[in-house]
């Protein structure tokens, strides 16, 4: 009889790059270790120190998925290709940022965090360019490197954001839905502090929704559970109808910078 593959189910495992939640990266730990996001600028040996302090070799890392093109989550990109040797990977949408090390700009808040701080020179930074290595431009499987999971195309924040599920049902999901205040209020739902187009995120938000995820686990705060995320979500759903029909959604024309 031929032998059965092994089966190594994914854990989930949080990097913190600012603070203690303030700023994530995750690890996903399968047959193989997958990164998901790159922090900061100069964020890069911090993470790789975060990465061998759990147990594995840097070295062992077979890919680097960014979710989207904003500065908290590329910025080490470069860097941590150089440090791991692993092959990056991104939505097609956010090569400009990627390619320039520039985001696009002006950021268009989604509230009053937004706004306060849409001012920080930290956020108008250029990062280290860094050309993807995987290109992703639909749902792909990564099996292939090592993990049971898959990247979700989840538009919306940014035109080429991306989100991995995990076939346990974790949602690794970028800043497709974040804790409140930036992470600050644990366990809350609410909008990141920008969105280039908050109807099309919404709407990314509750296709993931409908997968049945098991935890959202978020690029600013602790993870959320999806009960409170849908309730969350059913709430800005009514908010932005109302914005929408009285022309108010300020959403980035196109996906150029």
């Amino acid at each position: 009889m031929p032998e059965e593959s092994t089966v190594f189910p994914t854990k989930v495992v949080p990097i913190p790059v600012l603070g203690r939640h303030h700023i994530n990266a995750h690890l996903l730990l399968g047959r193989r270790p997958v990164l998901v996001d790159a922090g900061t600028p100069g964020s890069g040996r911090r993470i790789v120190e975060q990465i061998a302090a759990h147990g594995v070799d840097p070295a062992d890392v077979s890919l680097i998925v960014v979710t989207h093109g904003h500065i908290d989550h590329f910025g080490s990109a470069a860097e941590l290709h150089r440090l791991t040797g692993a092959p990056g990977a991104g939505h097609v949408a956010d090569l400009g940022p990627y390619r320039t090390g520039r985001v696009r700009e002006p950021y268009l808040p989604t509230g009053p965090m937004g706004r306060l701080m849409a001012g920080n020179k930290e956020l108008h930074v250029r990062a280290e360019p860094f050309e993807p290595d995987v290109l992703v431009t639909g749902e792909t499987d990564l099996t292939d490197f090592g993990i049971a999971a898959r990247i979700m195309p989840t538009p919306g924040h940014t035109a080429g954001s991306v989100s991995v599920l995990t076939d346990g049902g974790d949602l690794v999901a970028g800043d497709l839905i974040a804790n409140s205040f930036f992470g600050l209020v644990r366990g809350r739902p609410a909008n990141p502090p920008f969105h280039d187009d908050p109807l099309r995120n919404l709407a990314s938000l509750r296709t993931m929704l409908a997968l049945g995820p098991t935890r959202f686990h978020v690029g600013h705060g602790t993870p959320l559970e999806p009960d409170r995320v849908r309730r969350w979500a059913d709430r800005e759903h009514r908010r932005l109808s109302r914005l929408n029909a009285a022309g108010r959604v300020t959403r980035r024309a196109g996906g150029s910078l």
